[in-house]
């Protein structure tokens, strides 16, 4: 059966929240389709120590706060999925869950959203699928070689689960360093953590509120043509969360160099010795999922997609929200996703009357 609607929001976490609340307050008719079959997006699926980088109210979607937690200064990602579901239930959000979307195409004045559990005809669609569905795993030789036990950051949840074990951590981002801190703080994990380059931390004092103004002054040089002021790597790489700041401060967070090869039972350093492992955890990010764009024929030579704010430039009936810098200033967080959102909606407002 097909369905027909104004906007088609491909995505059921923070970042189709978010659009989803600007096309209602728009007047438009929509729909939104998540993937998971509960709502939460993909922080239903962190780690257990994870923690947010900005205390609550510096990390809410538009139109409502996040509350505190108790206990916290910084609510852990269980906070933030109970915050999820609160904010889809508040607004009466048209979300379906469970409903995975293959492919987006054209079909003459409409697109075209087929779903696994049905097609929509929609006059625009926004894409917000997010990355986390799509972990990068580096081409490292000798990774299919590996013996042991290999897992990228969607998969890791505690510690207990390499009790007594070896294990080497790789990627010098906040996930690397935060899950190298988790494993080396338990005393029960042999950690070695393995970066490309020198990992830089930045001040103790920054948190998520100074980053995304940082992104926001960025976005704001690039657009008036005042040059890259090169934002937030400009700080450095990894924000000092408590546990972080305890790991490295005890002397359990140094780096080593990236290793060039896996073995079958560890990994051979570039000076040719060796180490043992039993599991690698592969903190090494993440691609945007755009598969179920791919009918459209946007992207270019590099595989990207050319956008103007989070307008497709080949296709102005589609908008991406939520994935980086490239779709908003910090859009992949809660609080930078508001913005790209309510101008996404605005621009489908104006091309739809």
């Amino acid at each position: 059966m097909t369905q027909s609607t104004d906007v088609v929001v491909v995505g059921g976490g923070q970042a189709g929240l978010a659009a989803g609340y600007h096309l209602r307050r728009q007047g438009l008719d929509f729909t939104v389709l998540g993937a998971d079959p509960a709502p939460g997006g993909a922080w239903q699926h962190m780690w257990d120590s994870l923690h947010l980088f900005s205390p609550a109210e510096h990390s809410s979607l538009p139109g409502r706060l996040m509350p505190t937690q108790p206990g916290e200064t910084y609510p852990d990602a269980g906070h933030v999925v109970d915050y999820l579901v609160d904010y889809e239930k508040r607004y009466d959000l048209p979300v379906q869950h469970g409903t995975r979307v293959g492919a987006v195409r054209r079909d003459g004045d409409r697109l075209l959203v087929e779903a696994d559990t049905g097609t929509w005809r929609a006059r625009a669609v926004v894409s917000a699928t997010g990355s986390w569905s799509r972990p990068f795993l580096p081409a490292v030789p000798g990774r299919h070689l590996f013996a042991g036990r290999q897992l990228h950051t969607v998969n890791y949840r505690r510690p207990a689960d390499f009790a007594g074990q070896r294990v080497v951590v790789v990627g010098g981002g906040n996930s690397g360093a935060q899950i190298a801190a988790d494993l080396a703080l338990d005393g029960h994990v042999e950690v070695t953590w393995a970066t490309r380059r020198l990992p830089r931390f930045l001040p103790d004092d920054i948190d998520g509120r100074i980053l995304f103004d940082v992104a926001t002054a960025r976005r704001r040089a690039l657009d008036e043509g005042r040059g890259d002021t090169v934002g937030v790597a400009s700080l450095g790489d990894i924000v000092a969360v408590p546990p972080v700041r305890a790991a490295r401060d005890a002397g359990l967070l140094t780096a080593r160099p990236m290793f060039p090869r896996l073995t079958a039972t560890g990994i051979r350093w570039a000076d040719g010795s060796r180490s043992d492992a039993d599991a690698i955890v592969w903190c090494t990010g993440f691609r945007p999922a755009l598969a179920h764009l791919a009918p459209l024929n946007l992207r270019d030579e590099r595989g990207h997609i050319a956008t103007d704010g989070t307008r497709a430039v080949g296709e102005p009936r589609l908008h991406l929200l939520g994935y980086g810098d490239w779709t908003g200033p910090a859009s992949a967080t809660l609080i930078g996703v508001g913005r790209p959102a309510r101008e996404a909606a605005r621009q489908i407002r104006d091309l739809l009357i």
